[in-house]
C-alpha cells in the first residue's frame, strides 16, 4: 500500500523555522523524483521544491529560494522527505503536500500525494 504521510507542521511566529518530514513507502520510491507543494487557503496548490531521485538536483520556488531546502534520505522500502523551511513569512501560510513522481514543477508530474500538513505564521 502507498503511503506519503507528512508530518512537522504548525503554528509559529514570522520569522521563525519549521522542519516538515514526510515518510513515502509502499512502492520504490527511492527512483522517484519527490516534490513538496502548498495550497494556501482559496488558492490553487503551488510548486514549492523538488528533488531527483539521488538528491543530485534541486529546484525551488522562487518564493522560496534562499529560505527552504528540499533533501531527502532513500533507505530500504521508503523514503525519509524533508523540508527545512527558515524565516518563515505570513505568506509561507498553507497546507504542506509531499509527493512522488516523475518530478518537475508541475502537479501533473506526480502521481502520489499525502494528506498534507499545516503550517500557520502568524505576524
Amino acid at each position: 500500500q502507498v503511503q506519503l504521510v507528512e508530518s512537522g507542521g504548525g503554528l509559529v511566529q514570522a520569522g521563525g523555522s519549521l522542519r516538515l518530514s514526510c515518510k513515502a513507502s509502499g512502492r520504490t520510491f527511492s527512483s522517484s523524483a519527490m516534490g513538496w507543494f502548498r495550497q494556501a487557503p482559496g488558492k490553487e496548490r503551488e510548486f514549492v521544491a523538488t528533488i531527483t531521485w539521488n538528491g543530485v538536483s534541486r529546484d525551488y520556488a522562487d518564493s522560496v529560494k534562499g529560505r527552504f531546502t528540499i533533501s531527502r534520505v532513500n533507505a530500504q522500502n521508503m523514503v525519509l522527505l524533508y523540508l527545512q523551511i527558515n524565516t518563515l513569512k505570513p505568506e509561507d501560510t498553507g497546507v504542506y503536500y509531499c509527493a512522488g513522481g516523475s518530478g518537475g514543477r508541475s502537479r501533473s508530474g506526480y502521481n502520489y500525494w499525502g494528506q498534507g500538513t499545516q503550517v500557520t505564521v502568524s505576524s
